[in-house]
């Protein structure tokens, strides 16, 4: 299979801000970040078939979505290096070894590496406009959450596991009054109950980052 990225001669635009720059080794003072960020499950991304002259039916698309990245799961977790005209996966151990271990250290476990090809690393860097609206005027910001187990970005925190909050303007301050509405919560994704990190989980309390247990 494979996908004529030249078939289209679509150019989006996108629409950025200025965001204050997060990393400790920032050279300048700010980065630059989408402001329309909407998340599209399988389903999403079938409905708009025709928004792009998709022929092809959404129901279609999106089973065939839905069986195609069944079976990636599994081959992927099988060993096989997955490569389709949009990403690259491969599974990959992390960690470092001696040579004499016979089985992974307690916590670690098997990671996906996702790579974009080169297709499409093409096609975004000739189809995409950028539209620039300014500086982002806000207090603070969460640009990204690591999850230190896994090395996964803004995906999942494992219970009882180390994870990064990263951003501008994070550090957490209260006085007695409102000790109970501040802090770091999580939102869990399926119910959307809040629950709040115990104080004493936070091994670093900063502006540019925040490390909870």
């Amino acid at each position: 299979m494979a996908i004529d990225f030249k078939l289209k001669d679509v150019m989006h635009r996108i629409t950025t801000k200025f965001y204050p720059a997060y990393l400790p080794n920032a050279k300048k003072k700010y980065v630059m970040r989408t402001v329309y960020e909407p998340e599209l499950d399988i389903h999403d991304i079938a409905s708009k078939a025709e928004v792009y002259n998709i022929t092809t039916a959404p129901k279609v698309i999106e089973e065939g979505m839905i069986a195609g990245m069944e079976l990636i799961t599994y081959l992927a977790a099988d060993g096989f290096k997955i490569k389709t005209p949009v990403f690259t996966l491969k599974i990959a151990i992390p960690g470092e070894y001696d040579g004499s271990e016979t089985h992974l250290p307690a916590g670690v476990t098997p990671q996906g590496r996702l790579n974009l090809s080169a297709e499409l690393r093409k096609y975004l860097g000739e189809h995409i406009a950028i539209q620039i609206d300014g500086i982002e005027e806000t207090n603070g910001i969460i640009a990204e959450v690591i999850n230190h187990v896994t090395g996964e970005i803004d995906l999942t925190i494992n219970a009882g596991g180390i994870f990064f909050v990263r951003g501008t303007g994070l550090k957490i301050d209260s006085d007695d009054l409102h000790a109970d509405e501040t802090g770091l919560f999580l939102e869990f994704v399926d119910s959307g109950d809040r629950i709040k990190i115990d104080p004493v989980n936070i091994a670093l309390n900063g502006q540019r980052e925040i490390r909870a247990i």
